[in-house]
């Protein structure tokens, strides 16, 4: 299945009848808070399979995941991927490196978070990010409140460092 700029894989709270294999592209996922307040808390891509949290035992979307740039997707009926978990002693071990290659992104991430300067952060996450853009800028994939989210900056700190980098 292909998915364009914008297009949702999945909303928050829903059922999770599906598991996603992500064969190329990169999403961003937000969670919509009580309060009304939106957050970006996630960034996944290729070669993961999502949502992270029902890897092992079924359960709803914590938040909703919209692709960036065109993307593949392989959707997994959740049914067949858990009885294929209890059938296959080996795709424990496949859901053990999936896991395992989120934590060290998460790991990635938290040192991109306490690097130095402001400035520094978000250049390790522009850089980061072309890996996955094809080249296209990180202002036309996120917007300054999602990139200061994902760096631990106020917008406007972002929109400062933008405008001095120009």
């Amino acid at each position: 299945m292909i998915l364009h700029k914008g297009e949702i894989l999945f909303r928050q709270g829903d059922d999770g009848k599906y598991l996603y294999r992500v064969h190329s592209g990169l999403f961003k996922v937000t969670r919509l808070h009580e309060n009304g307040n939106i957050i970006l808390f996630n960034v996944f891509y290729a070669g993961e399979v999502v949502p992270h949290h029902s890897l092992i035992s079924p359960k709803e979307t914590h938040g909703t995941a919209i692709a960036l740039v065109r993307s593949e997707v392989e959707p997994i009926l959740a049914s067949d991927w858990y009885r294929s978990l209890e059938e296959d002693p080996k795709k424990a071990l496949e859901i053990a490196l999936l896991l395992q290659e989120k934590v060290r992104f998460m790991q990635q991430r938290i040192d991109h978070l306490t690097a130095g300067t402001p400035g520094e952060r978000l250049e390790l996450l522009q850089r980061w990010m072309e890996t996955y853009t094809y080249g296209q800028p990180l202002t036309d994939l996120l917007t300054q409140e999602e990139i200061g989210q994902l760096i631990g900056l106020r917008r406007e700190t972002v929109n400062r460092l933008l405008r001095a980098a120009k």
